[in-house]
């Protein structure tokens, strides 16, 4: 499975943004996805989790109600809508999928390259 992210770019505080993965082959609707982020020098850390029938989400406190994973199988997608963006998220966001459940620490098997987000005015 090869992961693709898109859509990142720089925006203004209190903006939104929505960042795409797009997947190959055939396993994805057998897939947990994930996006994380990581801001220079600090660790990758988790921002949404999704199972593998988009159904059940999962996300940490600093981004629970502004952000939303949504994962469409039928176009091998899924997406992370950004809303109320504040200078704190900038950073590199990876998509990311696994065999399973979701997980909130880092042990997914396949990883997209990085798209940067930046939040400044």
């Amino acid at each position: 499975v090869q992961l693709q992210a898109s859509g990142g770019g720089l925006v203004q505080p209190g903006g939104s943004l929505r960042l795409s993965c797009a997947a190959s082959g055939r396993t994805w609707s057998r897939l947990a996805v994930a996006w994380f982020r990581q801001a220079p020098g600090k660790e990758r850390e988790l921002v949404a989790a999704v199972n593998r029938g988009g159904g059940i989400t999962d996300y940490p406190d600093s981004v629970k109600g502004r952000f939303t994973i949504s994962k469409d199988n039928g176009k091998n997608a899924a997406y992370l809508q950004m809303n109320s963006l504040k200078p704190e998220d900038t950073a590199v966001y990876y998509c990311a999928a696994r065999w399973g459940p979701p997980d909130t620490s880092d042990n997914y098997h396949y990883w997209g390259h990085g798209t940067l987000v930046t939040v400044s005015s």
